[in-house]
C-alpha cells in the first residue's frame, strides 16, 4: 500500500465514521417514533471529525482543517453538557431523571417536555 493510498484510506474511514452518526440518529428516531439525538451520535461525530481533521492536516487544506477543528470542539462541548447534566442528576439531592437514566439507548429528544405533555 502506497503512502497516498494509506491517507486515502484514513480519509474514507473518517468519512464512514462521520456518516454513521446519521444512521445511528435515524435508527434511534425510528425506534422512539420521534426525532432524537443519541449520545452515540456525538461519539461518531468526534471520531469522524478527528479522523478527517488528521486527513485535512496531511492535505494541508486550511478550509478543511478549520471546519473539522470547529466541529470537533462543538461535538466535544455537547458531550460535556450531556455528561454534566447526567452527573448533576446523580449527585446527592440531585433531582430529575435524565435521558441517560432510561432503560433504552441513551438519547436526547428533539422535542421539549412541554411538547410531550400536549
Amino acid at each position: 500500500m502506497s503512502n497516498e493510498q494509506l491517507w486515502l484510506s484514513v480519509g474514507l474511514v473518517g468519512q464512514a465514521f462521520f456518516s454513521m452518526r446519521f444512521v445511528v440518529q435515524w435508527l434511534a428516531s425510528e425506534k422512539r417514533k420521534e426525532s432524537v439525538i443519541p449520545v452515540s451520535f456525538w461519539f461518531f461525530s468526534i471520531g469522524g471529525g478527528l479522523t478527517l481533521f488528521t486527513y485535512a492536516l496531511h492535505r494541508l487544506d486550511p478550509v478543511f482543517i478549520l471546519g473539522e477543528a470547529t466541529g470537533v470542539f462543538i461535538y466535544s462541548r455537547n458531550l460535556y453538557l450531556i455528561w454534566r447534566k447526567h452527573d448533576a442528576s446523580h449527585a446527592p439531592g440531585g433531582g430529575h431523571r435524565t435521558t441517560l437514566d432510561r432503560a433504552e439507548a441513551p438519547t436526547r429528544s428533539a422535542s421539549t417536555h412541554e411538547d410531550r405533555e400536549n
